[in-house]
């Protein structure tokens, strides 16, 4: 059964190379004409998103885990993440991991919990604060359909329905306030400790802004013309736009939300294309093969 585990993330890379094989194609094409040393730094960025993902990851813990298993499970991670639905893949592998560390389930959940809240906020942080430093970098109403705020908002409120009908439940209601006992106390563990208080929010807000770089990084190796802060602005803008469309490795809806972010920056939509093809080249397409065999090894070693 491991065997087979092992050969599982190879076969699916496989799978979902074949399916965008003319996205890949695409970006590799467009990888050739670039500048170089640009495209080095990109591909730097985005190594660098792994050590901050494990920063971020031992902060939301008080137990320490060990350093080097931690940052090959983020690149184990980070290729799960690509082949399942956002997210699924890298907090299965990052519970599996902490499980094998000898973390109890509830607090291992919670310290996933604490670092999915972390990230998101100090995303939508770092986007409104830019924004109030630059207004103007983006066109909003390019960015939001005709008619789109009314589904938004019939879907907020469905959202909210359910989970008033979960806490009317008795065995969900108990269980939620279980976890959110836990949660909380184990919140309130880690920001007594410095250490992990500037390994939790330093990690994560180093974490959007490496992504963020590399984007710029390729950008300027493409000749995209637009200021560097107004692309940052784009990222964040269309990464916490999609945040919870559950595509795998946000492959397909990432790809259209940075486009459309970027031609709102005031990029030519031909340039705007080639940049984020080239950009997720480098972010998800160059690591997957690296990443699911790490991720095969790291399960046939029993790290997870």
């Amino acid at each position: 059964m491991r065997q087979i585990l092992c050969l599982l993330p190879l076969v699916l890379v496989l799978v979902v190379a074949a399916r965008h094989r003319a996205v890949l194609a695409d970006g590799l094409g467009h990888l050739a004409t670039a500048r170089w040393p640009w495209l080095l730094a990109a591909v730097g960025t985005t190594c660098l998103t792994w050590v901050a993902a494990s920063v971020t990851r031992q902060g939301a813990l008080v137990a320490r885990l060990p350093a080097r298993r931690l940052l090959a499970t983020q690149f184990a991670a980070g290729a799960a993440n690509h082949l399942l639905p956002t997210g699924l893949g890298a907090s299965a592998v990052n519970l599996r991991f902490m499980a094998v560390c000898g973390v109890p389930p509830a607090l291992s959940s919670a310290a996933l919990a604490l670092y999915l809240l972390a990230e998101s906020i100090a995303r939508v942080f770092l986007l409104l604060t830019l924004l109030l430093v630059f207004p103007h970098a983006l066109r909003v109403g390019t960015l939001v359909p005709d008619g789109a705020v009314g589904p938004l908002l019939v879907g907020v409120g469905a959202v909210a329905a359910a989970a008033l009908l979960l806490m009317l439940a008795r065995r969900p209601r108990t269980l939620a306030l279980s976890f959110l006992r836990t949660a909380l106390g184990e919140a309130r563990s880690v920001h007594t400790r410095p250490s992990r208080v500037l390994a939790l929010w330093g990690g994560a807000l180093a974490f959007p802004v490496l992504q963020a770089s590399g984007l710029v990084a390729v950008g300027l190796a493409l000749g995209l013309p637009v200021p560097v802060a107004h692309v940052v602005v784009a990222y964040l803008a269309a990464t916490v736009a999609v945040a919870l469309i559950p595509t795998p490795g946000g492959i397909g809806s990432v790809d259209a939300a940075l486009v459309v972010a970027l031609v709102a920056a005031g990029g030519p939509a031909a340039v705007a294309t080639a940049v984020v093809l080239a950009y997720r080249v480098i972010t998800v397409w160059l690591p997957l093969l690296p990443g699911a065999l790490t991720l095969g090894a790291l399960v046939r070693l029993k790290v997870i």
